[in-house]
């Protein structure tokens, strides 16, 4: 059999993007068993209300949902157990000394096959409050309404 090359994204965490200010990403592997993997080629997980703690010195993912897989007997796995982050030791003490910070959080923002590995892309974030929320938003719109402006002045359209 052929091995798998490039990427093949399973699920994202759209809301990340949303609540939370990336300040830095990681790309971590995760300990899986196998109707684990059989169950995310099917592309049956969800990163909703997932999160990543350090723990005596190891990362971990919490609150993934791998939903069961349909073929799996009595080895089935559990649909949201924790699921230990592969990272380079240099990169865990770097994320401990920043995790000790106020306000910063590990974020799962999507996880994908990578030349046949499952991968998860990790966030360093700090979380928005609900007045930045609607002052990003607020510039969102601004900038599409201008972009918008501009497209129809050169067309040569007239409002």
């Amino acid at each position: 059999m052929a091995k798998e090359r490039g990427e093949k994204v399973i699920a994202q965490n759209r809301r990340a993007r949303h609540n939370y200010t990336v300040l830095d990403t990681y790309e971590a592997g995760v300990a899986l068993v196998g109707t684990e993997v059989k169950s995310l080629r099917a592309g049956k997980a969800s990163l909703v209300d997932a999160y990543a703690s350090v723990d005596d010195g190891e990362v971990w993912l919490r609150n993934v949902h791998i939903a069961e897989y349909h073929w799996g007997t009595w080895t089935n796995h559990e649909p949201r157990r924790k699921r230990k982050l592969l990272l380079h030791r240099a990169e865990i003490e770097r994320l401990i000394g920043k995790t000790k910070e106020s306000g910063l959080s590990l974020v799962p923002m999507s996880m994908y096959f990578k030349d046949g590995k499952v991968k998860v892309e990790l966030a360093l974030a700090r979380g928005n409050k609900a007045h930045d929320k609607r002052h990003i938003l607020a510039k969102k719109t601004a900038d599409r309404e201008m972009a918008k402006a501009i497209g129809r002045a050169r067309k040569g359209y007239r409002d």
